[in-house]
């Protein structure tokens, strides 16, 4: 089975970070600062569209301000107090691949930024493979899944999304691909649920429980 997981909010316990980066920017630039909820609503799409979703009002030719002073407070928050898996998700993933199954990721992040967290975190060549935002269309468009699928020159219906938005589960049933559903992520569970997903787990180790229907 292929695997692919998101990464912020599913795997990485990083949407305290990421809204706190995101209010600090705009504090800094003076700009309107968005409500926590409205931050974590936006976790999981590309850098351009959430700062679309954020700041309809903004030029997109003013966006480098707050996309830089967002990097910028994201990798200070990252090395005062970096993010780190959630429970039980590392010896899970270890799990699945004792058990022959392949692990990638499809995530928000850019390519730099998932690179960076993996090498911290003593990842690097873990995951069998992985789609960042900046390299392909951002979620919920299932470009990202069907580029992992062709890789693998795997069906969709070998694969399984995992995630914790509602962009994670679109973009799954766009790519008519199994979702499941984490609850303790950027999005209130009762979001997935009209996703259908075939499990939704309180605690990641509960996917070594699933079986494909």
């Amino acid at each position: 089975m292929l695997y692919i997981f998101d990464w912020d909010g599913t795997l990485s316990d990083s949407t305290g970070t990421i809204v706190t980066a995101m209010q600090r920017a705009a504090d800094e630039l003076r700009w309107r600062v968005p409500e926590t909820e409205a931050v974590r609503n936006i976790i999981g799409l590309g850098l351009p569209e959430a700062l679309r979703e954020l700041y309809p009002e903004v030029a997109e030719s003013d966006w480098a301000q707050i996309r830089d002073g967002y990097r910028k407070h994201y990798l200070a928050l990252d090395q005062e107090s970096p993010a780190e898996l959630y429970p039980r998700v590392l010896d899970s993933l270890d799990s699945l691949r004792r058990e022959g199954h392949t692990l990638t990721i499809a995530t928000g992040k850019s390519r730099a930024g998932l690179d960076r967290v993996l090498a911290r975190l003593e990842l690097d060549g873990f995951f069998h493979a992985s789609r960042c935002a900046d390299e392909t269309a951002s979620k919920p468009d299932p470009l990202m899944l069907q580029e992992l699928l062709d890789h693998f020159a795997l069906p969709a219906r070998d694969a399984v999304m995992v995630g914790d938005t509602e962009y994670d589960m679109e973009m799954g049933r766009r790519a008519s691909m199994p979702r499941l559903a984490v609850s303790y992520g950027a999005h209130h569970i009762d979001r997935l649920r009209p996703y259908e997903p075939e499990l939704c787990m309180d605690c990641f180790s509960e996917i070594l429980r699933w079986r494909p229907l």
